[in-house]
């Protein structure tokens, strides 16, 4: 598969697979506002599925693990452009305004498919894509734009932009009964429930056990294999 990428900076690119389907398991470090240009993609997440096409935008939140398969459509390459709403980012805009945010324990991949003001905004970085050395202040108002925007057009947003928490620690069985079918670093893991590699390991050894069996053998045996 070919693969084509255009930086206007580090969080703002033009994507595009060219070939057959590309598919991941991942989890993203940063927020993910994509907006598609061409081609398909099926996201996968322990709770929903989600299918998106030319015209849709989505964003997908920091920390949450999913498969991604992308691939193209009607003759058409999957193309899109991606902006990163970094946690650094993010923590300066906030900085002037008064929110506090709720923790949000599983948030939802959110929707705004064709809308007029986020489609304009993304669809202005098009040209940026092919001019050689664009100011760095330039694509920096164009990401406070769409957050801008993000924050007009969805009230519930804040409770996910504005929280800079890292995972704190939940139940290890009930998470993994869930997410044990992504093929992740066990560091990954680790992180997502609120632990350091050692107590992850450490926890999960009391699940493994003939006295404390995690729902079916088939997700048991499955933990076996991730451990290993």
């Amino acid at each position: 598969m070919e693969y084509k990428a255009k930086y206007i900076t580090d969080d703002i690119k033009l994507s595009c697979y060219e070939d057959k389907f590309f598919k991941s398991d991942i989890m993203f470090d940063h927020h993910m506002l994509v907006w598609f240009i061409s081609g398909e993609t099926k996201i996968v997440q322990a709770n929903a599925t989600y299918f998106f096409k030319k015209g849709d935008i989505f964003l997908i939140p920091r920390n949450q693990l999913a498969t991604i398969i992308n691939y193209p459509k009607d003759g058409q390459p999957h193309k899109t452009v991606v902006m990163h709403l970094s946690t650094t980012r993010l923590r300066d805009f906030y900085a002037k305004l008064n929110v506090k945010p709720q923790t949000v324990a599983s948030p939802k991949i959110f929707c705004y498919n064709n809308h007029p003001l986020l489609e304009s905004c993304l669809a202005s970085l098009i040209p940026y894509f092919d001019i050689k050395n664009l100011p760095e202040d330039i694509a920096s108002l164009k990401i406070t734009e769409a957050i801008s925007i993000l924050r007009t057009i969805d009230q519930e947003i804040d409770q996910v932009l504005a929280n800079f928490e890292a995972p704190y620690k939940i139940d290890l069985a009930s998470y993994m009964e869930k997410n044990f079918m992504f093929n992740m670093p066990l560091e990954k893991f680790g992180y997502l429930t609120g632990r350091s590699l050692t107590t992850f390991k450490r926890d999960f050894q009391k699940y493994t056990t003939p006295h404390h069996s995690v729902g079916s053998p088939k997700s048991a045996w499955n933990w076996r294999i991730i451990i290993l």
